[in-house]
């Protein structure tokens, strides 16, 4: 049966007296896809029925008619039976092998826990290990510090120096940016009363001017560095872990938003067996240490990309390192308070059964990077072909990345430069429109935008009503014209990208904490689900630089597919996070099928 193009071709020949040239049959597709409903997300919206693939590739959308002629002999044909198919996810900011080393040890899952259940959990994990050696340390890892039971507790190195050990004990925030310390682990790192903040980190302390045990963001090297990494095998397995996982929610390209040496050799490792399952883009950092050089941290992310960079392999999947990441902040919320904000936070000038909340003098620490530094800095990246992508928490580091940003347009006009702002979770209204405006890409983590105890409890009161209404601005930056792009932040949160669409499109929290929390997060209008569904495939897809070859389903494109068990368009917007992929789809060879 011909196509209504061929068709119209036909008769004007006829009429016309011309000829039509030969067409040459195509040879059959290696798989397809028929009988579904195809959400292409191309520029227009194409929902289609098919799709043929071959050699990684997809050579036809369209519908099952279509699809059939390209059926031969050996083509796999996959019935969809209604069900949805559409591009693999693109996290634009994830912590993969963090995720992955996470799941092997002491781990406190993100629960909400009482003082008694934290010291539990804690001494379950060193009761497991009774032969350790004293000197050992024991890591506990995904600690929700926001969410301790009663509201604003705060544990202290004197609450883990209860616990029925002489080990050195550190327990790290699941936000990464906090770790809290025991005393055997304080008097290790030499961290006391004269201890002096390292640049950029905060040693807390109590009112009689000691170690509270907690360490914010720098500070936390002084423990870290103590303890031995991982080894080669551990490293190895828990990239392994990390590829299953985000096969499993339809991740088919990712950034790993802060690698290191250890991390780019398991994936180097393992795209030498070809047991890559994903396409895996790769952030080195550079980070403004004491006596920072820009030439030479610049220097260094052009030397890794030299010895990882696999280079285009086509469809099948690679390791690039064309990202650098650089932080200008830490969070906005409590305890830490390290982000850098325009205006002060706010401060309780009443009493606690009275409280006044009023501005106060603090706007957070120095930005990590000063304005000099962070210009140099991102003209070196770019002219070694290298985007930048920077975490800005607070308004104030928003800010200096779009001034900076605005300084590397004027500078170096016509580079195709796609530099990234990671999670803004606060942007000053003013600055709204200079993200279209200069081409920077919000990254967002959209499963934040919800009432929770980091955005109810740990920032309400504290960045005062005006500034709360607009926490967490995905619909706001949306009407502006901002190009979205999402980052689960994974191990900061489960690693759960259906429960992030579902926030996106709702504003509201999981069934469970909905009598805690109830409605909808602030005044942000949030995002309709095609815009979610965009920021998630082909927004993350621009940032990375591969927008043409992932990110929709279009002839040419890479056959990197999902299969849901639903219809997204006709599922009730608080029903998406219960979403299961069936089949992740990675350069036409199937990575996961749900049992």
């Amino acid at each position: 049966m011909l196509s209504p193009i061929v068709r119209l071709s036909c008769l004007a020949a006829v009429l016309l007296g011309c000829s039509l040239p030969a067409v040459a049959a195509q040879p059959p597709a290696q798989t397809v896809f028929i009988n579904g409903k195809v959400m292409t997300l191309d520029p227009g919206g194409t929902v289609a029925q098919a799709v043929a693939i071959r050699e990684g590739r997809i050579v036809f959308v369209g519908d099952d008619i279509g699809a059939k002629a390209l059926t031969g002999r050996k083509t796999a044909v996959v019935d969809l039976k209604g069900r949805t198919l559409m591009p693999g996810l693109v996290d634009g900011h994830m912590h993969p092998q963090s995720g992955g080393l996470r799941t092997l040890g002491c781990n406190l899952n993100y629960e909400r826990l009482t003082r008694e259940d934290f010291l539990g959990r804690v001494q379950a994990c060193l009761d497991a290990e009774a032969d350790a050696p004293a000197d050992r340390w024991l890591v506990v890892i995904n600690w929700f510090q926001q969410d301790m039971i009663p509201t604003g507790y705060a544990p202290t190195h004197a609450d883990l120096d209860t616990l029925m050990t002489q080990r050195p004990v550190m327990v790290r925030s699941s936000f990464g940016h906090s770790a809290l310390v025991n005393s055997a682990g304080l008097a290790l790192a030499k961290i006391g009363r004269d201890t002096r903040d390292p640049k950029d980190g905060r040693i807390v302390r109590g009112p009689d001017g000691e170690a509270t045990g907690l360490l914010e963001d720098a500070a936390q090297s002084l423990v870290q560095d103590l303890v031995p990494p991982p080894d080669e095998e551990t490293n190895l397995k828990a990239a392994r872990i990390a590829l299953k996982l985000m096969a499993e929610q339809g991740i088919t390209t990712f950034l790993d938003a802060y690698t290191d040496i250890e991390t780019l050799t398991a994936y180097q490792t393992l795209y030498r067996n070809g047991e890559l399952t994903a396409r895996g883009h790769f952030a080195v950092l550079v980070d403004a240490g004491e006596n920072y050089n820009s030439e030479a941290a610049v220097a260094e992310v052009v030397r890794q990309r030299q010895i990882y960079d696999t280079g285009d392999q086509g469809a099948k999947p690679a390791l690039r390192i064309h990202t650098a990441k650089l932080f200008l902040d830490g969070v906005i919320t409590a305890p830490a308070f390290t982000g850098v904000m325009v205006a002060p936070y706010f401060e309780n000038v009443g009493s606690e059964s009275d409280p006044h909340w009023r501005p106060g003098s603090n706007r957070g620490p120095k930005t990590y990077f000063s304005y000099e530094q962070l210009t140099d800095t991102l003209r070196r990246l770019v002219d070694a072909g290298i985007d930048p992508h920077m975490h800005a928490d607070g308004d104030g580091a928003v800010r200096l990345a779009l001034d900076a940003v605005a300084d590397l347009r004027r500078s170096r006009p016509g580079v195709d430069v796609r530099p990234a702002v990671a999670h803004a979770e606060i942007v000053d209204p003013a600055d709204f429109p200079r993200f279209a405006e200069l081409n920077v890409v919000p990254v967002l983590s959209f499963q934040w935008g919800k009432p929770a105890a980091d955005t109810i409890e740990g920032a309400r009161d504290y960045l005062g009503p005006y500034r709360h209404a607009i926490l967490e601005p995905s619909g706001l930056l949306a009407i502006y014209g901002a190009r979205l792009t999402f980052g689960s932040d994974w191990p900061v949160d489960p690693l759960n990208e259906w429960f992030a669409l579902k926030v996106a499109v709702t504003r509201t929290t999981t069934r469970d904490d909905q009598a805690k929390y109830p409605g909808r997060l602030g005044i942000d209008p949030g995002l309709d689900l095609d815009a979610a569904l965009r920021a998630m495939t082909s927004g993350s897809a621009y940032a990375l630089q591969v927008e043409q070859d992932v990110g929709s389903i279009e002839p040419g494109n890479y056959a990197d597919l999902i299969v849901l068990d639903r219809d997204l368009s006709a599922t009730p917007p608080e029903d998406l996070g219960d979403t299961q992929v069936m089949l992740t789809m990675l350069g036409g060879k199937v990575v996961y099928l749900r049992e």
